[in-house]
């Protein structure tokens, strides 16, 4: 249901999508025409301190980043005792978990993309914000097919004299070991969800695995990379490189966005070049 302040300024069109605490939708500005994405969230729905923590932070740390062209930005705000309306960028149906369902993707398209996420990661990182959930189901794309990271509900600040966070967050496929473990963690637990991103990219499966959430997460905590030369027999040694260095364990040796930004690899848009 949209407030009438929000209909004041926008034209409510048909409903795109629904999630845990809400639904999105399609708006038009009404002075321009222009579209938006207008997520509506129900307050009555948030269970706990955390989720209430995540929907006062999601609209601020959304405001620092913008505007950034790997990023969804968002423009505007309404809030009334039971909802908060963000309106965003309106971004394409189909995100990246759909076009990895659709079709294998090649080492220049998925080097394309991680080039775009990363730069998306990098700009998170410099302003301290941890995004805690990047995996294929949370990246857009715009009408022009640039990527776009989404969904900051699980995003937080990186706090103390470390730089850290804490708390069992993200997704079982993607999320870090150090954040299973339950130890406080930096930035880089991004890096690590966007690793497990490029693997399925590539091999249209993930690194770890299990019947549950438990054997998952056991899976992660073992952290025992490995490269089927079934699925990554045509996959070039230049990526298989950069896997191991996001999806490491060691998290000083672990790299950053930036790092990655400056792989060989991703520099050469994912053509096969030499290794030292």
């Amino acid at each position: 249901m949209l407030s009438q302040a929000l209909k004041n300024k926008y034209q409510p069109c048909e409903e795109i999508g629904r999630g845990r605490f809400g639904v999105i939708s399609r708006v038009l500005c009404a002075v321009t025409q222009c579209p938006f994405a207008c997520k509506t969230i129900d307050k009555r729905l948030l269970s706990d301190s955390t989720d209430r923590e995540c929907l006062e932070n999601e609209p601020k740390i959304m405001s620092l980043l913008s505007p950034h062209p790997n990023v969804v930005q968002i423009h505007d705000m309404f809030e009334s005792e039971h909802t908060l309306q963000l309106i965003l960028d309106l971004c394409q149906p189909v995100t990246l978990y759909h076009q990895i369902l659709q079709h294998d993707l090649s080492e220049p398209k998925a080097a394309s993309y991680m080039q775009q996420l990363m730069s998306g990661l990098a700009h998170c990182h410099r302003f301290g914000i941890v995004h805690r959930d990047i995996k294929p189901d949370n990246i857009f794309f715009d009408f022009r097919g640039n990527l776009k990271i989404g969904d900051f509900g699980s995003a937080t600040w990186l706090t103390g004299k470390l730089g850290t966070a804490d708390g069992l967050v993200g997704t079982p496929y993607y999320v870090a070991p150090e954040v299973v473990m339950g130890r406080p963690y930096n930035e880089k637990v991004d890096v690590w969800s966007a690793g497990v991103v490029l693997y399925v990219m590539l091999a249209g499966v993930p690194p770890f695995y299990g019947e549950n959430a438990q054997e998952i997460f056991e899976a992660v905590l073992r952290g025992n990379l490995r490269f089927p030369s079934r699925i990554f027999r045509s996959v070039s040694s230049e990526a298989k490189d950069l896997l191991r260095k996001m999806i490491c364990r060691d998290v000083s040796r672990r790299f950053s966005a930036e790092q990655v930004l400056r792989h060989p690899w991703i520099l050469k848009g994912g053509e096969a070049i030499p290794m030292d």
